[in-house]
């Protein structure tokens, strides 16, 4: 299943084959980003900024993924931690440490559903171009996040060898419904 952008666009979703098979066009930029030694990587149309790592304010009962809110313009952007999001503990906040804001369709398919939220990535590397034909599907096991966050494997070639770089699926990797649930069920732990 791809996400739409509009009718001729489709972003890289849970299988970018479907999509080349399809005829739509897939993004050919991608923000390339660190968590510990792994790179991953998340379609340029869904970034809309950078910022430097900053102090969060804390929310009360939110699960361990959800390092805080921050204040961007006047408006309030829940940050998560990717890491923690997927299952390797907090990040520790490093020189490089920063918030990638991002935007996701959210939980209605029209403007007023876009949720504008921030990932904490332990370094953002570069832009970087994947031709569609240089995307794989997601390997079925051996990752160590959930094969469902994974778009596809992007191809690189850096200095004659080949290395691979994690796509996300971001908008299942920040769906807004999940993070309720499990604050729902942090909030049923402590009650």
């Amino acid at each position: 299943m791809s996400t739409a952008i509009n009718a001729n666009v489709v972003t890289y979703g849970s299988s970018a084959l479907d999509a080349l098979q399809s005829g739509a066009a897939l993004p050919s930029q991608f923000l390339t980003f660190m968590l510990g030694e792994e790179q991953y990587a998340v379609g340029i149309l869904h970034i809309k900024e950078i910022i430097e790592y900053g102090s969060l304010a804390t929310v009360p009962m939110m699960p361990d993924c959800v390092r805080g809110v921050i204040n961007l313009r006047g408006a309030v952007v829940p940050v998560m931690d990717l890491s923690a999001r997927f299952g390797r503990g907090q990040s520790a906040i490093g020189k490089r440490s920063c918030i990638v804001i991002v935007e996701t369709a959210g939980a209605e398919e029209d403007d007023k559903g876009k949720q504008v939220l921030g990932m904490l990535v332990d370094a953002v590397n570069a832009v970087v171009e994947i031709a569609a034909a240089d995307i794989e599907p997601a390997p079925a096991f051996g990752t160590r996040i959930r094969p469902d966050f994974i778009a596809g494997m992007g191809k690189r070639m850096d200095k004659d060898r080949g290395r691979f770089v994690i796509l996300l699926d971001i908008e299942r990797v920040l769906s807004s419904e999940e993070i309720v649930d499990m604050a729902r069920g942090t909030a049923a732990a402590v009650a």
